[in-house]
């Protein structure tokens, strides 16, 4: 999911377990039912609200199993860049 968090990218990767029973068939935010992608998508519109605050964050967009790879490699080359490639 692309979520803006006060006008900044803060980006949510939703991942499950290739051996989990219960989701194994998932591979895509398509293949979650409408009811718990909703919750989801809630939860992370509203986790770091106080009482009585009104809301910060939107979500832009919601990204398709490529889209993540894409997010996720990008962010690893950032963290390389800035925090070098130790192992």
């Amino acid at each position: 999911l692309r979520l803006i968090d006060r006008n900044e990218a803060d980006d949510k990767i939703i991942a499950v377990l290739e051996s989990d029973p219960y989701w194994s068939e998932v591979n895509d935010l398509t293949d979650v039912p409408e009811t718990i992608l909703s919750r989801l998508v809630h939860y992370f519109l509203t986790y770091k609200l106080k009482p009585g605050e009104a809301p910060k964050t939107k979500i832009e967009k919601q990204y398709n199993h490529k889209e993540a790879e894409k997010v996720i490699l990008s962010s690893l080359q950032d963290y390389k860049v800035h925090f070098g490639n130790k192992k």
